[in-house]
Parts: C-alpha cells; structure tokens; sequence
C-alpha cells in the first residue's frame, strides 16, 4: 500500500480543515435526525475473526509474496483454490506490465464470485502481493518483508468472508458477491528514489482490470476495498477519494459500524485522499468503490503506522480484536443489502 509524499505534507495541514468540516457536518446530521430512518441490522452470521488471522498466517508462511517469485506463485494458487474449495467460481486474470525500474512484471488478478447470477452485485477486494523492498526501514532496505498487515489482512477478511457466505446457509438469494485479489499493488517505486516518480507506477493490478474487466459490462452497485486493516489500535476514517467518489456509501458503511459498537474504530472524521485500488475502480471502471484504510494522524512520518513499507509488518502487529470490527462491518453490509426493501 502506498502513502507518499504528495500526500504525507498535506495530512496534518489538512487535518485541522477537515475537524472543521466534520464538526459542521455532524451538526447538520443532527439535525436531520428525525427524517432519516432509523439503521435497522439484519441478521448476520458471526465473524470469525481467529479464523481471518489464520488466513493471514497462511499467506505469511510463504514467504514474501513479491512478483516474479516461487512465493508469490504458490500463494496464488492456495488463494484461488480456497476460494475454489468454498463453492465460490473462481477465474484468474494473467497480465504482464512494466515496474518503474522497466522489471517486466508478470500479474495475476484473482477472481471470485459468488451467487454469480444475481443482477445487484457487491464488489470486494484488497491487494495480495508484498512489496518488494522495504525502503522506510532503516536496516535492510532492499529486502521483501512479510506484508502481514498490508497486503495479507485485507486477503485474510475477505478468504473469511468467503468461507462464510460458501459454508453457511444466508439467504442471500438476490444479492451477489464478488471478490478481486489485485495483484502488483505495491511494487510502486521506493523511497527516495531518484528516476522518474509517477503515482502511476502503483496499483498495477487494478489499472489493468479497470481497463479490462473479467466479464463485458460487468459492473457492480458499489465496492468496498480493505487495505492494512489488521494492526492493534488501527483506526479507519473515511479516507478523501472514497468521500469524493462515494460519500453515500461511505456514509452507510461507517453508520454499520456505529451500529455494531465500533465506531472507536470506525472514526466519523475525514482524512486525505490517497492513490489505492478504489481510485482507478472508481476513475476507470466507474463503479463506486471506497477504501477501510488505516490512517494514523498522529504520525507525521507517515498516513500509516510505524510499521509500513518496514519489516515491523509480521504477525506480531495483527490482532483479532481490528480484524473483527472490520469483517463483522463488511459482513453486516452485505446482509443489509439482501434485506427486503420495507
């Protein structure tokens, strides 16, 4: 996941701007309390959240999921025959493109889909490749890192949520679910670098499926992209493209969560929009897609925690309580949306 410094000096500028407009927003809310009908949940299995740190795990004991490696070879093929073993039809986009460094990249974007008859489709993803180096550490700078929390949590919520909806009987008869494994987000150009820096360089993956959809006129009413959504203490605001793109939708989803107790976790404030997948889903493929996203505004180092682009991202900083608000909220979206309209 990237975070660089076109953003970074505009976070804690713009931070104070954005109190502003949230506090002046939630007065308005207030206001219109009583004509906005009430958030009625509806009944939702239970998140396993044991079960998603299990699924991170997993991907981590490949090694360093980096293209053009044994590991990142093997990991897709336990990723897609996961989502194969849970009834899920599953189709595998392979596609070749060029790093920042002219590295012929070889890509695979990972495809599920469930209930794939439903006209009213919900898209998931998150991004399964590791970066290639770890460039904000301060040792081993040129070395892959394990990617647990960016990259592997994201999968790990999304592989639970599929062995829910494939193993549970859910009543989502009018309702399909799809899920995109992006791959060759990450491999975006370092720290410092000293060549050519575009934004463009990122987010590989899910350029290409923007311009090359796995279904003619597929399309879905709205996506929800999951990325570095595991660290202990992880809290989500409602990140600046996914407000600009989606505010309704984000809206909705932060409001799940209030509902469901996390709104510790799930902050009702405003941050700075970043370059991720939901940008191009949204820029290119024209579905509205919003981005859960860590964001740490007490850390003028970084949008994210201490640990990003570092070898700090292990198992050790993942914690079940953060995976549990973030796949209980997802989950609880989905059923919402297969109630009977009222």
């Amino acid at each position: 996941m990237k975070k660089h410094r076109l953003f970074v000096g505009l976070c804690l500028a713009m931070l104070c701007c954005l109190q502003a407009c949230n506090n002046s927003e939630n007065t308005q809310n207030t206001q219109n309390t009583s004509s906005t009908p009430p958030l009625v949940l509806q009944p939702t299995p239970d998140f396993n959240a044991d079960s998603a740190y299990a699924f991170i795990e997993r991907q981590v004991a490949f090694g360093p999921r980096v293209p053009n490696t044994a590991a990142h070879r093997r990991c897709g093929e336990y990723l897609s025959q996961t989502l194969r073993g849970y009834g899920w039809e599953v189709m595998e986009q392979s596609f070749e493109a060029r790093a920042y460094d002219s590295t012929l990249l070889q890509g695979r974007n990972i495809i599920a889909s469930y209930n794939p008859q439903a006209a009213k489709r919900i898209l998931l993803a998150a991004h399964w490749d590791t970066r290639h180096v770890a460039d904000k550490d301060s040792v081993r700078k040129n070395e892959p890192f394990d990617g647990a929390n960016d990259g592997g949590s994201g999968v790990g919520v999304l592989l639970e949520i599929a062995r829910i909806l494939g193993t549970v009987d859910t009543s989502l008869s009018n309702v399909g679910v799809d899920i995109i494994l992006f791959d060759l987000e990450d491999y975006g150009y370092p720290e410092n670098y000293e060549g050519q820096q575009t934004m463009e360089s990122w987010c590989l993956g899910s350029q290409y499926w923007a311009k090359n959809k796995h279904r003619d006129n597929y399309s879905a009413y709205y996506g929800i992209l999951l990325d570095m959504v595991g660290a202990k203490g992880a809290r989500f605001y409602r990140e600046g493209h996914s407000m600009q793109f989606a505010a309704g939708i984000t809206q909705k989803v932060w409001g799940i969560a209030a509902r469901l107790g996390y709104s510790s976790v799930f902050v009702n404030q405003q941050s700075p929009g970043i370059m991720d997948d939901h940008y191009y889903v949204n820029k290119i493929a024209k579905i509205p897609m919003i981005d859960i996203v860590e964001f740490n505004p007490e850390d003028g180092r970084s949008y994210f925690g201490h640990y990003h682009h570092t070898h700090a991202d292990n198992m050790s900083i993942i914690d079940t309580a953060t995976l549990k608000a973030v796949g209980q909220t997802v989950l609880q979206v989905i059923f919402n949306e297969a109630a009977p309209a009222s």
